[in-house]
């Protein structure tokens, strides 16, 4: 049962125990600041779904109904998990930086997305109740090494800093589509909180495309075992989106909670059954065409990094356990275990990675501004 809090500055303690508890080193963090961040609303009034135009809820009791307060309760907690997991899940990789810079930017990651978490858990403590408290202690109870976060892709292990590139690459990049379509909530302070949460995750998504161009340009990581690391945190960052035809995107966006990625650049009519799918095909196209850039920086007659098929590997939506490759074509039930074990990172490729890592110079130094 999570320890009861009176007050935001009883969180701050657990949080503190927290960091301990997880063997976070805060003598890394120097003079980083933990504090709350908003921004001015580019919009008073809400601009989607059923309120809009009506003035967005500054206060817990201006919005309309229980129902829709839980709702929104619910995506702040779920926003607040996946920040605190995402350190539980890299932590170890600070001992293990190939370069000084790259310790200096995993660093500044982790200490923003505990930023990230912080701001949830004083908009649940200062605006929900006895609920919010209760819930912003459990975030910290959580573990991503225990496998109970509330997300499954939270719950993975990050082995290694190929594995860190990849993740931050991916796994970040859907954090970015997620940030942006609370950004412009009916709720004033989640939507004010998420300016500053999106230019420090711009950071992060940067740090993971950068990293895989350094990789590549090293030459020294075979391709085959890069390709493995994404077929891990592709499917995993698709499903992140949810499931399609959602009934909890429908009545999120209906009540202006959480938009479509592109609400204010689109005049397209929204369609309720597919929101996630929708976010999902944009995200999609844009590492799609990420990974073109990056594929020419690869040699000649060599073999190229393909982002894998939207069916492939999913355990979310309408390709959930369903056997297909990387291409998107058919592969016999029987077959498929063994498929995934020769196409997902292999002991064989760990091992790989280790002696390659041990040798040095295997990701080239960061091309100056």
């Amino acid at each position: 049962m999570a320890k009861a809090i009176q007050s935001f500055d009883d969180w701050i303690g657990l949080f503190e125990q927290w960091q301990k508890d997880i063997g976070f080193n805060t003598d890394l963090l120097g003079d980083f600041r933990f504090e709350t961040k908003f921004a001015d609303l580019e919009h008073e009034t809400i601009q989607f779904g059923e309120f809009k135009g009506q003035p967005k809820w500054k206060r817990y009791l201006q919005i309309p109904n229980q129902q829709i307060r839980d709702s929104l309760q619910h995506l702040i907690v779920y926003q607040g998990d996946t920040e605190f997991a995402s350190v539980e899940q890299q932590r170890h990789l600070l001992k293990s930086a190939p370069t000084e810079y790259d310790l200096k930017s995993a660093l500044r990651i982790m200490s923003e997305e505990m930023r990230h978490g912080w701001q949830m858990c004083y908009l649940l403590v200062q605006f929900f109740g006895d609920s919010g408290k209760v819930e912003a202690s459990k975030q910290l109870q959580r573990r991503a090494y225990e496998g109970n976060r509330l997300l499954g892709a939270f719950n993975t292990p990050t082995d290694n800093w190929v594995d860190f590139f990849c993740y931050t690459q991916f796994v970040d990049r859907d954090g970015k589509f997620q940030l942006k379509m609370l950004s412009n909530a009916a709720f004033a302070p989640l939507a004010q909180s998420m300016g500053p949460m999106l230019k420090e995750e711009s950071f992060h998504l940067g740090t993971g495309y950068s990293g895989l161009q350094r990789i590549v340009r090293a030459g020294k990581v075979p391709i085959p075992v890069l390709q493995h690391y994404f077929n891990k945190w592709v499917p995993t960052a698709l499903d992140l989106f949810g499931k399609d035809g959602s009934s909890t995107s429908h009545w999120s966006y209906q009540w202006g909670l959480k938009s479509r990625y592109n609400e204010l650049e689109t005049d397209e009519p929204v369609d309720l059954r597919l929101l996630n799918a929708h976010a999902r095909q944009l995200y999609y196209q844009e590492i799609a065409e990420l990974n073109d850039r990056l594929n020419k920086l690869i040699p000649e007659g060599q073999a190229k990094l393909r982002i894998p098929s939207e069916k492939f590997n999913r355990k979310i939506g309408d390709w959930e356990n369903q056997a297909f490759t990387i291409d998107g074509e058919k592969v016999a039930e029987k077959d498929y275990e063994a498929y995934l074990a020769a196409n997902l990172p292999t002991k064989e490729d760990e091992a790989t990675l280790k002696e390659i890592f041990a040798e040095g110079d295997w990701i080239a130094p960061k091309a100056a501004a």
